[in-house]
């Protein structure tokens, strides 16, 4: 039996295109539900997904985030790279159903119709979903590339790491508050102006 640990061996990174056969599936869903204009069908798409995101983010930043700090660093370059390939098939395609489904559900309740000062909850809502999308893709997902890709090789630069994790933790405490932030205004919505 190998380890890591004994072997100092680097993991070898586990991306497999095969999840692109989920993620089509997903987006296949929410295409559906787009296309079928049932208010039902086209909530619980956008809130699953959207529950799935937050409880995921929430759940990495809050609990494995703080588990992985404390692990020697073999043990933590093993987790990470098998948990970061999934993570990158994941994040972006609930990212992506949330905010669609969301815009399209917003559009067929009539919600993008609204008067100020109602309009006001509708324009945060744009507003944090969009932020969170930017961050995702624009910051979270290539910083989770980047800590993935050093973290396979035989001789990680420890240093670059502490550096990628440190901005990587801060983005994703800006990326829960904003999360918190969305359930406040769905919870809004629910509720009635």
């Amino acid at each position: 039996m190998t380890s890591l640990a004994m072997t100092g061996d680097a993991p070898a990174l586990r991306i497999r295109l095969t999840n692109l056969w989920w993620v089509a599936a997903a987006l296949a869903v929410m295409v559906a539900a787009i296309l079928s204009h049932g208010l039902w069908f086209l909530n619980f798409v956008h809130v699953m997904a959207g529950l799935l995101w937050t409880g995921i983010d929430l759940f990495m930043g809050f609990v494995v985030g703080p588990i992985l700090r404390n692990c020697e660093f073999p043990v933590r370059r093993a987790i990470i790279t098998r948990l970061m390939p999934r993570m990158l098939f994941l994040m972006p395609t609930l990212a992506a159903i949330t905010g669609t489904a969301g815009w399209f559900l917003a559009k067929d309740l009539g919600f993008l119709d609204l008067d100020y000062p109602e309009f006001y909850w509708v324009l945060a809502a744009l507003l944090i979903i969009a932020a969170l999308t930017i961050q995702g893709f624009a910051f979270l997902l290539p910083t989770n590339v980047l800590v993935c890709l050093e973290m396979q090789k035989a001789e990680p630069d420890t240093a670059r790491l502490g550096r990628l994790m440190q901005r990587y933790v801060r983005g994703v405490a800006l990326q829960g508050a904003l999360q918190v932030a969305i359930i406040v205004v769905m919870a809004r919505f629910v509720t009635g102006f």
